[in-house]
């Protein structure tokens, strides 16, 4: 308990750093950083994860709580953009797999996994499966996600003036008490139907159709009310950051800086196929930066919901993405062996 008291406080010190110095995403870059900073350091931290993942059903029920008629009609035309997310993943499979093996000389389990756009969890699991080497898949998929979280709200608002200090929903205050328990309902329902079902991102997946049935139905009108959604944030941030405790020289030399690189090859590949769809006259450029940039679905949900976005197109992608990696990783890993 005392590490989570020290997480909880430098997590907290993140947060009024930066809202003293006014950088965006206090409540969730804040903490990545402050958290980050004291992994190097070599402060003792701990986070909660049962309470991380609670913390994701909110971002779920805020997506879910966007959907309307009109706009499950409007996915029908998303289908040339989310053709080119199988295409995308190829490409960074076939980037990345050689760039880990022969720059930096790991084995092929550990290459390919560590080079799969997929979820932390199911790419550690897969990868110890293969035989693959877990601490450096941990860290250089964090690395990923915490580089395309920083990197993107300062491209989101200096490219198109994106306002991120926009409150992400409405004061818990102006919520009426029923709404409010509907979304409980579907937040911790639609999480655990989902975890029984075998769903993956089960606590955002689950959570977001449910909602997405209420909302749908006239049950839910109301979005999660600010102070939730800052709260998600806030536990998403700790939780990046406190997976750096415990490095160690060596891997930062070795993992970090490889993992850093790998996130250069990621942002322009990224910027490739955007500038590409968006010439093409197929989607807005920040909706297709959202929805392609290979972070982690939770990071980019906030990052989303803060800056408006089409959140249908959003969130499309980004499930077909994970669900191609998951499902393809292992049949991909025997055929790239077998190449």
């Amino acid at each position: 308990m005392i590490r989570v008291a020290i997480t909880f406080a430098i997590a907290l010190g993140g947060v009024g750093a930066f809202r003293l110095v006014d950088l965006p995403l206090p409540w969730l870059l804040g903490p990545v950083v402050a958290c980050l900073i004291a992994a190097l350091l070599g402060v003792p931290m701990r986070g909660i994860k049962k309470l991380n993942e609670t913390m994701r059903t909110i971002l779920g029920v805020a997506v879910g709580a966007t959907f309307t008629s009109a706009l499950l009609i409007s996915m029908a035309g998303m289908w040339p953009t989310l053709l080119l997310i199988p295409l995308m993943t190829l490409c960074i499979g076939l980037l990345g797999v050689p760039y880990f093996q022969r720059v930096w000389g790991y084995d092929f389990p550990t290459s390919y996994y560590a080079a799969m756009p997929g979820g932390l969890q199911d790419m550690i699991v897969f990868g110890q499966e293969a035989g693959a080497n877990v601490r450096t898949l941990s860290l250089i998929h964090v690395t990923r996600v915490l580089v395309i979280v920083i990197a993107l709200p300062f491209l989101l608002h200096w490219i198109w003036d994106a306002d991120l200090s926009t409150p992400p929903g409405a004061p818990a205050a102006d919520i009426p008490i029923r709404e409010m328990l509907v979304m409980v309902v579907c937040a911790i329902g639609g999480w655990q139907i989902a975890k029984r079902l075998g769903m993956f991102g089960a606590s955002i997946l689950g959570p977001l159709i449910l909602a997405a049935i209420a909302a749908l139905t006239g049950v839910l009108h109301y979005r999660p009310p600010a102070e939730a959604i800052w709260a998600a944030q806030f536990f998403i941030g700790m939780g990046v950051g406190v997976q750096y405790v415990g490095i160690t020289m060596e891997e930062i030399r070795r993992d970090l800086v490889a993992g850093a690189g790998f996130c250069g090859i990621l942002i322009v590949l990224t910027l490739i196929f955007v500038e590409g769809i968006y010439v093409a006259g197929l989607a807005p450029q920040m909706e297709t930066l959202l929805a392609f940039a290979p972070g982690g679905q939770a990071e980019l949900t906030v990052l989303a919901l803060v800056v408006g976005a089409d959140m249908a197109f959003v969130i499309a992608h980004h499930v077909l993405r994970i669900f191609l990696v998951i499902l393809g990783a292992p049949i991909f890993a025997r055929l790239f062996r077998q190449g």
